[in-house]
């Protein structure tokens, strides 16, 4: 039987460090650095300067990760890329990482399919099934995945949406999914979803059902309104539907591989809410030196947060080959998964 198993990891973060007190010097938010980290346990994050797209910094991860795996672009037959943030509407960033790994360039291009997942938090847990799944089926060899966000260029960095804006930060992390033979690799990904709770967590933009979707000015720009333009969210009911959620799929996919919690060495929890994560590990009885977190200094970097801990993780040394971890996620949607890797 064919098993598809993580041969590479990479991750980008820009260099624009921005503190909470940053929040408060650089964009006049009245805030203070010790209500966010009491809340949320985030310090600081990372913002990405004008011009660099998600597919920019999903290019550098991209290169980290094939680098590791020992595999030139061309090695690859799909990318899979996550986010909800692409460079524009339409198309999707996976077409535009293509382009810029040069895959379409040269005597002899590679034109690799490319996949955009749009499921927020749940991003990464949702393409890593995919790329499994076609590992598994014979359709691919190598699977490279990526989750890359750029939230800063939609934060409403004001007073007003600062219980939004405090959380977000910008990165990429990407992993290659590879073919094996050996008895190891993504054992399993187990997958949900409730659309009651779809407008919990949003940021709607604009209403396609609209005409036109967004309102013409008589110049024929568009004027998008406060509350379709920026992230909305019931931290509340996000909250307690997260640890239900994240406890609910985490214990599904330990049932299904009959193992116990006290078998997982690592647990990688998306990086939303250290908070969310604390309270999860205290209902599991975890020991907190098995839940590897980067929030402090990274923000919630969405589709990117599962990515860029297991590459920092196993760059550190503290993710090593044998391992066997969890990972889950929660967000938008609702949607949520978990996955349980032999490394």
């Amino acid at each position: 039987m064919t098993n598809a198993y993580i041969s590479g990891t990479g991750f980008h973060v820009p260099p624009d460090v921005v503190t909470n007190d940053d929040l408060i010097r650089r964009f006049g938010v009245d805030t203070t650095h010790e209500w966010i980290v009491q809340r949320t346990g985030i310090e600081q994050r990372r913002f990405a300067e004008a011009g660099v797209g998600t597919s920019d910094m999903a290019l550098e991860a991209a290169r980290s990760a094939l680098a590791q795996a020992g595999l030139r672009p061309q090695d690859l037959d799909l990318i899979v890329f996550a986010t909800l943030s692409p460079e524009h509407a339409f198309p999707g960033s996976g077409v535009y990482l293509q382009r810029k790994l040069g895959l379409t360039d040269g005597d002899e291009p590679k034109f690799v399919p490319a996949l955009d997942v749009r499921n927020q938090c749940s991003g990464f847990l949702y393409g890593l099934s995919t790329a499994v799944a076609h590992v598994r089926a014979g359709m691919a060899r190598h699977v490279l995945l990526v989750g890359a966000e750029t939230h800063s260029a939609a934060l409403d960095l004001s007073t007003e949406g600062r219980t939004v804006s405090s959380l977000f930060g910008d990165g990429a992390g990407a992993v290659v999914v590879s073919a094996t033979d050996e008895d190891r690799g993504v054992r399993g990904v187990w997958l949900g979803a409730d659309g009651r709770f779809a407008e919990v967590l949003c940021q709607k933009v604009w209403d396609i059902r609209q005409r036109p979707f967004i309102a013409k000015n008589p110049d024929r720009s568009g004027t998008v309104p406060p509350d379709m333009l920026w992230a909305t969210m019931d931290g509340k009911v996000v909250f307690k539907h997260a640890v239900a959620a994240m406890v609910g799929s985490l214990m599904r996919a330990c049932a299904d591989q009959r193992i116990d919690l006290a078998d997982i060495d690592l647990f990688f929890f998306h990086q939303a809410n250290l908070r969310i994560n604390q309270f999860i590990a205290q209902q599991l009885g975890v020991p907190e030196d098995r839940v590897p977190h980067n929030i402090e200094r990274y923000g919630n970097t969405t589709a990117a947060t599962l990515p860029i801990l297991l590459a920092e993780a196993a760059q550190s040394g503290r993710l090593r080959p044998g391992m066997k971890i969890a990972l889950v996620a929660f967000g938008s949607g609702f949607t949520w998964g978990a996955a349980i890797v032999d490394w």
